[in-house]
């Protein structure tokens, strides 16, 4: 079904690791996509989608979890459920490129409820973040009171989700 590679990763700025990549084949593939889909999904139902036997199935869905590729499960959430219906994604750029700006403009976003999603991404910004809320006043709130007030941010630039054609996460 598999076999694991080694390879060396650069992290930070003279260090590396060691880190392995677990090579998975076709249905591996299929049973990934199909949990991905539908993580609560009973064995005998994944074992038909994918055209295991039950016990074959079950044998690499555990092989899968056991290796760390299937790291978790979680449940899926309607943010228009409970009154979420403002996404937008925002690009932050910090005033300073230093590890400790970095750290305090993260423990905030860690804080803040709206911001669902913080990534440190390369290129003219450091952060791109998912935030939802309520609505615009809403955002314009945590705009404001709090990516505005944080000391270490630069520049804020706003884009409104209009629709998401594909999402995987839905």
């Amino acid at each position: 079904m598999r076999f694991t590679a080694l390879y060396i990763a650069k992290i930070g700025s003279n260090r590396v690791k060691l880190q392995s990549v677990t090579k998975i084949d076709a249905i591996g593939r299929k049973i990934l996509q199909e949990l991905s889909r539908e993580g609560r999904i009973s064995n005998l139902e994944l074992a038909e989608r994918v055209g295991l036997s039950p016990s074959a199935c079950l044998r690499r869905v555990q092989e899968l979890e056991r290796s760390g590729v299937i790291a978790g499960y979680r449940a899926r959430i309607d943010p228009a459920k409970l009154g979420l219906t403002f996404l937008a994604y925002v690009t932050v750029g910090l005033s300073s490129h230093t590890k400790k700006a970095q750290a305090d403009f993260e423990a905030a976003m860690a804080d803040a409820p709206e911001v669902r999603e913080c990534h440190n991404i390369t290129g003219a910004i450091e952060y791109l973040l998912r935030i939802e809320t309520a609505d615009l006043a809403a955002y314009k709130h945590f705009h404001t009171e709090v990516l505005g007030v944080l000391p270490q941010v630069h520049s804020i630039t706003t884009y409104v989700l209009m629709d998401s054609p594909k999402d995987e996460r839905a």
